[in-house]
This record gives C-alpha cells, sequence and structure tokens, in this order.
C-alpha cells in the first residue's frame, strides 16, 4: 500500500519544478539583457531602436494570443488530464491537432502582415510622420520578422505539450538560441561597419532566422514525449471542441492585455521621441521578475492544478498560498531595488555607447513607475493559472477588460501631463507645454528623453493592482475557500536592508576614486554591492527559504557559529 503524500510533498513539488522553470527562463532572461545589452550600445534610443521596438510588437501580440495564451489556457490542462489518465492515443491525436490548427492560422496571418505591413505600420504607430526614416524602416523590419511568428507559435505549442509531461526546463530555456541568434547577427553587422539602418535590419533578421531555430531545439522532445503525435484535423478528435471553446476566452482575455500594450504603443507614438525604445527597455526588466517568478510558479502549478478533483479544493488554497508566498518572496526585494538603485541597475545593463546619462534617467523612472505594479503583475499570473485550471476561462478575460480600460485612461491622462517634462542634470524640469508632443519632437531622429512614457507606466501598475484584487476574489469564490493572501510582509522586512544599504553604496562608489575611469557599469555594480550584502543577510536571518543557498547557509551557521562549545576540564 502507497503511504499517504506528506504535506510537504506538494510544496516541494512545486519548488522543484518552478526552479526548473524558472533556471530555464532566467538562462534565456540573462541571453535577452546581452541583447539588450548590445542593441542598447549600438542603437540607444534612437531611430533604430523605436522601429525595431515597434516592429517586435506584431509577432508579440499574435504569439501570445494563439502560442501562450491559447495553450496555456485551454490546451494545457485538457491534454494533461489525458496523459494522466493514461489515454496516450488520443493526447497524440488532440496535440497534432492543436499543431495543424496553429500552423493554418499562423500561416495565414504571416502572408496578412507581411503583405499589409504599411498599412499596418501606420495604425499602430499613428505618431510616426507618414514617409519618414522612422516610418518607412518601421515597414521594412514588419516584413522582416512577422515570418517568425510560425515557428514561435509552435515553439509555444512544444512548450505546452513538455510542461504536460513536467519537462520545464528544456521548454524555457529554447529562447536563448532566439537571443542568442540576434546577438550573433548585430555582432557581425556592426563588425562590419553598418549604418544604424544596416544594424536594425540585422537586427530583425536574426530574429526571424532564431525563431525557427527555437523551434527545432523543442521538436526533438516533443517527439520523444508525444510518439503518438498525428498531425491531423478533425471534428472526431477527442478534446479538440473543448480545446477551441475554452480557447476564445482565453484569447478574448490576452487579446484585451495585448490590446493594452498596443495602446500603449499608438500613444507612445504619439509622444517625443525616445518614449517608445524607452517603455522597451525599461520593460524588459520589469518584465523579468514577471517571467522567472510569476510565469514559473504559474506554469509549474498549472498541470496539478487542472487535476484537482472537486474535493481537494482546500488542498487547491493551500497550493495558491504557497505559490502566493514564493512569488513575493523574490520579487518584494526587485521591487526595492528597481525603486530605490533603478539607475544603477539601468546603467549596468545598458549603460555605455549611445546609452548616455540621459538614457539612463530616462529609462529608470520609467522603471520605477512600472515596479509599482510588479508584485500584483506577478502574483496574478498565479491567480490566473488557478482559473485556467479550474476550466474557468471567460473570468480573467473580463477582469483583464477592466485593467485595461483603468490603465489606458490613467496611462494617457498622465503621459500628457508628464511629457512636458524632462530630467536632466539640473532635475525635472518642464521643457513643452503639456498635450500630445509636436510633429517635429515625434519626428526626432534622436531622443529628447521626456517623461510622458512614465505616465504609460503609472496607469499600468494602477490597473495591474485592479486586476490583482478581482483575481483574488474571483479565485476564491470558484476554490470556495479564503480571498489568498499576498504573503509580503517578511520579504517586506527583509528589503528595508536595501533602502538602508542604498547610501552605503554610493559612499563606497564616491570613495573609488579610481572607478571615475572605469567602464560606467562596474561603478554601477559597486553601488549595488552594499544593497544586495545587506538583503543576503537579513533574508538568512529571516529565513526566506525559498531563495536560493539560505536553507543551508542557516544550516551552516548552526552547526558551526552557534554550537555551545564544550567546557575544558581541568
Amino acid at each position: 500500500m502507497t503511504p499517504p503524500a506528506s504535506d510537504d510533498e506538494p510544496s516541494d513539488r512545486l519548488a522543484r519544478a518552478s526552479s526548473a522553470v524558472g533556471t530555464g527562463i532566467l538562462l534565456s532572461r540573462v541571453a535577452g539583457l546581452l541583447r539588450e545589452k548590445l542593441l542598447a550600445y549600438h542603437l540607444g534610443t534612437g531611430l533604430g531602436a523605436e522601429a525595431f521596438r515597434a516592429a517586435l510588437r506584431i509577432p508579440n501580440l499574435l504569439q501570445n494570443l494563439l502560442g501562450d495564451g491559447v495553450l496555456s489556457g485551454a490546451f494545457v490542462p485538457t491534454y494533461a488530464r489525458m496523459v494522466r489518465d493514461g489515454r496516450e492515443e488520443d493526447a497524440g491525436r488532440l496535440a497534432g491537432a492543436v499543431a495543424s490548427l496553429l500552423v493554418l492560422v499562423t500561416g495565414l496571418l504571416v502572408v496578412v502582415g507581411v503583405v499589409f505591413a504599411g498599412p499596418i505600420t501606420r495604425v499602430l504607430t499613428p505618431g510616426f510622420p507618414v514617409g519618414s526614416a522612422k516610418a518607412e524602416l518601421t515597414v521594412t523590419l514588419v516584413r522582416i520578422i512577422t515570418p517568425s511568428l510560425g515557428f514561435l507559435v509552435l515553439s509555444a505549442w512544444s512548450l505546452g505539450v513538455l510542461n504536460a509531461h513536467r519537462r520545464f526546463f528544456r521548454a524555457y530555456v529554447a529562447p536563448v538560441l532566439w537571443n542568442a541568434t540576434i546577438i550573433v547577427f548585430l555582432s557581425v553587422a556592426a563588425t562590419l561597419g553598418g549604418t544604424e539602418l544596416d544594424l536594425a535590419r540585422a537586427v530583425a533578421l536574426g530574429a526571424l532566422v532564431g525563431a525557427v531555430l527555437q523551434f527545432l531545439s523543442q521538436l526533438p522532445a516533443v517527439l520523444r514525449s508525444v510518439p503518438t503525435l498525428r498531425m491531423r484535423l478533425g471534428r472526431s478528435v477527442p478534446g479538440l471542441r473543448e480545446v477551441v471553446r475554452a480557447s476564445g476566452g482565453v484569447i478574448a482575455g490576452r487579446g484585451i492585455v495585448q490590446l493594452s500594450a498596443y495602446l500603449d504603443l499608438v500613444v507612445a507614438s504619439l509622444l517625443a521621441a525616445g518614449a517608445v525604445a524607452a517603455l522597451g527597455y525599461a520593460q524588459v526588466l520589469y518584465l523579468l521578475p514577471v517571467s522567472l517568478f510569476g510565469m514559473s510558479v504559474a506554469a509549474a502549478a498549472l498541470p496539478d492544478v487542472a487535476l484537482v478533483r472537486p474535493h481537494e479544493r482546500l488542498q487547491l488554497a493551500a497550493e495558491v498560498e504557497r505559490g502566493m508566498a514564493r512569488v513575493a518572496t523574490f520579487v518584494v526585494p526587485t521591487i526595492a531595488i528597481y525603486l530605490v538603485l533603478g539607475e544603477q541597475v539601468v546603467t549596468l545593463l545598458f549603460g555605455g555607447g549611445a546609452f548616455g546619462p540621459a538614457a539612463t534617467r530616462q529609462v529608470a523612472i520609467v522603471l520605477a513607475a512600472y515596479s509599482l505594479g510588479l508584485l500584483a503583475t506577478t502574483q496574478s499570473r498565479l491567480l490566473q493559472s488557478t482559473l485556467y485550471g479550474l476550466d474557468d476561462t471567460s473570468t480573467p478575460a473580463r477582469i483583464a477588460a477592466v485593467r485595461v480600460a483603468i490603465a489606458t485612461v490613467a496611462g494617457v491622462a498622465l503621459m500628457l501631463v508628464l511629457d512636458a517634462y524632462r530630467w536632466g542634470d539640473d532635475g525635472i524640469v518642464r521643457v513643452a507645454d503639456m498635450g500630445l508632443a509636436s510633429s517635429a519632437a515625434r519626428a526626432s531622429l534622436e531622443s529628447l528623453h521626456r517623461l510622458g512614457a512614465v505616465g504609460l507606466a503609472l496607469g499600468a501598475s494602477l490597473g495591474a493592482w485592479t486586476e490583482w484584487i478581482l483575481l483574488r476574489r474571483a479565485v476564491a469564490r470558484r476554490a470556495t475557500t479564503a480571498i489568498p493572501r499576498a504573503r509580503a510582509l517578511r520579504p517586506g522586512f527583509a528589503s528595508i536592508a536595501i533602502v538602508v544599504g542604498m547610501p552605503l553604496g554610493h559612499g563606497l562608489r564616491s570613495a573609488l576614486t579610481i572607478l571615475d575611469s572605469a567602464p560606467v557599469a562596474l561603478g554601477a555594480a559597486v553601488t549595488l554591492l552594499p544593497a544586495l550584502s545587506l538583503f543576503a543577510v537579513a533574508a538568512i536571518a529571516l529565513d526566506l527559504a525559498d531563495l536560493p543557498l539560505v536553507t543551508a547557509t542557516r544550516r551552516w551557521v548552526t552547526d558551526h557559529g552557534f554550537r555551545p562549545r564544550p567546557r575544558r576540564t581541568r
């Protein structure tokens, strides 16, 4: 007879699975940061950077809708149940049918995107003056990047299949190839002495080739996991109707969120030059903890949530609470770092070359505004996955609509005020009238480093907290349990060490005059060191066990530091 599972097993399983997801995402994000470092160095926040950010939005939107959205919310729960019940033949037919459907849909969308790249660009970036160098370059990049959509969606399908089989690492480390290919293409173009336009085109071509390699790297693992895979469409495929029906709610929810991202792009294009690029760089850092900690916990929990039976709702509530605590342990300190040491973080990762002090200040303050909603965004990923696992895809969609409405209204109102200001060497100064930027300011080939993007980030944070509150209530109703708590108190106390360490870091940097001639990234790293060291001590003292090495360090200290010494006998 199998012994009953201990209470620690679900927590250990979630920790192991989310660690595998988090490790894969970490490696891909490190590669992504290297990519962004090179982009910042060669393109800064100027013409090429703005055009690439705008062009990349189209495949990102459709990938999130057809890939990540449909597969995580509709396909994975149904497929995971088939795998659990030993229905291997049916599972293979369902996986093949979903892949076939995605190929047909994305193929049509790629043709539309390439043929109508001009009109699509004008709709998405109305602030880029028609016929300007920025607008023309964006159209070119859209035509190069859009064909990558099919491979990115198939990569997301592969991720869904591997997640259902709890093979997390391979699925989430695959984007390393996408990032690495862009790095290679950009580095080669820069070595050959390409112009800014040449570099932007090289980056777009690297994104296309990288998408192909990302999918091919996952395919062998998928074929081993699903030996019964059959690439056929048909009404008789078991589970296909359920997936298609559930995907409607998921697409609606994801579509609303993506609509928010596109609205940000549209209105940011109406701001002074540099706003689109500043938002893009800030979002890279903002989305890093969302992916590492929010997505990793949510992805690891989804297969288990989908298998929870009606009489096990108390177990479900405990799983959600554990997930919320794990997310908060990592995210709350990240928020503190972004708020008090944002300039140093941006300098460390992007500083140098075309990315100077003015760009650093602009991106840092946008990042600080985004970070105010970071805990809500990351924990909402887990709450959404919980509802998806309970076969409720409509509630997250309705809540997402509320979030987008609040974020858009608040963001636009704030950006019209803040775009009149610039953060320069003399502090924040007013440089223009409030309202939409002039045509000359929007068409500028150089960033004007204004703060309109900060308003959009503040609106996004307000919308994120609204969504978090509504999702918690929805999970409590569906699971018939108490409303999940944020579990952020202990990480919050530990994060006070970061605030205390901030002036120490600045003092250390000022004292080390030898760093005045060193790369700016090295000086930023030195400034961050005291805050991170004090936080490590606080995390060990407060036993934030989800953080790496905390438990092992406490055990070592207990064994070697506080054990009473035996008395000497005379």
